[in-house]
């Protein structure tokens, strides 16, 4: 797929004259504000720095990012604290046609690799009762699977249909004349993508025949796993979108390592550990009485506080400010009218992720199995018979959880011994009940409520019985554990308008993009829409200005500047 064609492109097209950008430095710089360090936020600094260079723009970037790290929810741990076992906690995955992050692995050099188990093992989709799907590790792709249509006939090649034409009217959205875009909302009439947003997943299969046993089993199983929603509460592009994971990738060392890259390649001004408390609007008048509006930000952070203040201004006003991170978890206070169109606050899922390390295999009398059976190492959840289809926590039905999964192998550091990195995504944090019956052993309560006085490495109440013999071994059921509690996307309800990227003049807002469809590279294509709506904003100004210099008998060389101007964003 072509992407768009860069701003040089296009000034060599409508014959600007190479000087632009010699005269251009001498322009005052652009100062942007960009909140967020998440995908959305390194990628609108990324392609702002890779725009404005290319059409000779001066732009400072300044990233204000209240956590300590890059990659907001791309995050890994490491397991055990070791650096060599990294685990992703969420956002895992991406593939081929994630343009914008498979072009930056290659850019930046970094490590593609099959995310996945370091073992062969099943996939198995499980109802709170038994096993609807089991299917070997050695094909996991959905769509070259005979069993598949074995049990299901001829549905999964259909939805593999609906799903590629969904996805490729969605990839047009990177392309001129749909990129960059103004309103999500025109763009998503513009390419019927409402008749998919509009409904939920289970009324656009059935719209299209596509209801039965395939997609209660399966697509349900998918739009859980990814959006923590049944059919019935998700719109149909979610429940597309969960469907395409076919080719799948993740960076070695973690996927966070994409957004890194794009930090430093912005040459942005990066501040962590900083909070931005307010965000204001100052407006002066110009030489030739023309308004000029500048927008003034407030920070905190621990320096800033332990002297007595909590907030403090920055020394910079900004030209543009770009709200990277969802509004409503910000905390960011408006001091006057600053939001022009507001923001519409949404639900967002809140999803349970935990990880931890044991010695010991998932029970097969958990899953009603024999207990000689083996068992998957990778288990979705779908809806039992008779199962109530709910929103929210009440959605995971009789099976409790959306996933869980053995996601590597690692070294136990204090027992040099072999063990598994389990994943599991809930709607409720995990019990020790729930982890004993998953393992078959007696896991103590404080391997999930650690208190100081009783630390979770300390715990090894569990007898085996490790030679066959009457000698016995304490083992603890689990060595390392990791709950982390995320809000990672928007509830997928249907809908048909969604929140547009410019809030006012110089004003952007990414996070708008996630109830439409929340991925990674999502993010990302909002950040670089972001950025080149600022960067044609600065065009036309950067145009207009030289137009009237020429007409004024100044520089007659740039005359050119005033032949054709973009009557249209979408022209550019």
């Amino acid at each position: 797929m072509v992407l768009l064609h860069s701003l040089c492109a296009l000034v060599a097209a409508v014959g600007v004259a190479p000087a632009l950008a010699a005269d251009v430095t001498a322009k005052p710089v652009k100062q942007v504000a960009v909140i967020g360090a998440g995908a959305a936020g390194a990628s609108t600094a990324y392609h702002l720095h890779k725009f404005a260079e290319e059409a000779g723009i001066a732009v400072n970037v300044t990233i204000f990012e209240k956590s300590s790290r890059i990659g907001g929810r791309t995050l890994t741990v490491n397991a055990h604290d070791n650096p060599l076992s990294p685990v992703e906690l969420g956002a895992s995955i991406f593939v081929k046609v994630n343009h914008i992050l498979w072009n930056a692995t290659d850019d930046f050099n970094l490590v593609r690799i099959n995310p996945g188990l370091d073992e062969k093992g099943v996939m198995g989709i499980w109802d709170g009762d038994k096993f609807v799907y089991t299917q070997d590790s050695e094909s996991w792709g959905w769509w070259s699977l005979a069993k598949l249509f074995w049990k299901y006939g001829t549905a999964p090649y259909y939805v593999n249909n609906l799903v590629q034409q969904t996805i490729a009217t969605f990839l047009k959205l990177y392309e001129a004349p749909y990129f960059p875009f103004r309103s999500l909302t025109t763009r998503a009439f513009e390419l019927d993508l409402v008749k998919v947003t509009g409904v939920t997943g289970a009324q656009f299969l059935a719209a299209n025949k596509l209801d039965g046993p395939f997609a209660h089993d399966i697509v349900q199983a998918a739009s859980r796993v990814n959006y923590m929603s049944n059919l019935a509460y998700i719109h149909g592009l979610g429940a597309m979108v969960s469907m395409a994971p076919e080719g799948a990738k993740s960076v070695l060392g973690g996927n966070w390592r994409i957004f890194t890259s794009m930090v430093e390649a912005s040459k942005a001004y990066l501040n962590l550990n900083t909070t931005v408390a307010s965000i204001a609007r100052e407006e002066t008048k110009g030489e030739n009485g023309e308004v000029i509006s500048k927008y003034i930000i407030k920070t905190s952070d621990a320096s800033s506080a332990a002297a007595g203040d909590t907030t403090v201004q920055q020394p910079v006003a900004f030209d543009d400010v770009v709200i990277a991170t969802p509004w409503q978890f910000s905390d960011i206070k408006e001091e006057g009218t600053v939001i022009e169109h507001p923001i519409e606050p949404v639900p967002y899922a809140k999803l349970h992720v935990t990880l931890f390390s044991s010695p010991f295999r998932f029970s097969p009398q958990f899953f009603n199995l024999d207990p000689a059976s083996p068992v998957p190492n990778a288990v979705l959840t779908t809806l039992a018979e008779g199962d109530e289809a709910k929103p929210g926590a009440a959605g995971a039905g009789k099976a409790g959880f959306f996933s869980v999964s053995q996601v590597k192998k690692v070294i136990n550091p204090k027992t040099s011994q072999e063990e598994y990195v389990y994943k599991i995504f809930s709607p409720e944090a995990v019990t020790s009940d729930f982890l004993s019956s998953l393992l078959g052993v007696k896991v103590p309560e404080t391997f999930v409520r650690p208190s100081e006085e009783t630390p979770q490495s300390a715990s090894r109440d569990h007898l085996i019985n490790a030679e066959g013999d009457d000698e016995f071994e304490m083992i603890d059921p689990i060595s390392w554990y990791h709950p982390t509690v995320f809000h990672p996307y928007p509830q997928k309800l249907p809908r048909v308008t969604f929140q547009d990227p410019i809030l006012g003049r110089g004003l952007y807002y990414t996070s708008g993009i996630e109830s439409f469809i929340s991925t990674m590279e999502t993010s990302a294509l909002m950040g670089k829409n972001v950025a080149r709506l600022i960067a044609d904003d600065y065009l036309d100004i950067s145009n207009t200005e030289e137009s009237a210099r020429v007409s004024s008998g100044h520089g007659s060389e740039q005359v050119v500047l005033g032949g054709k101007q973009a009557e249209t964003t979408d022209e550019l």
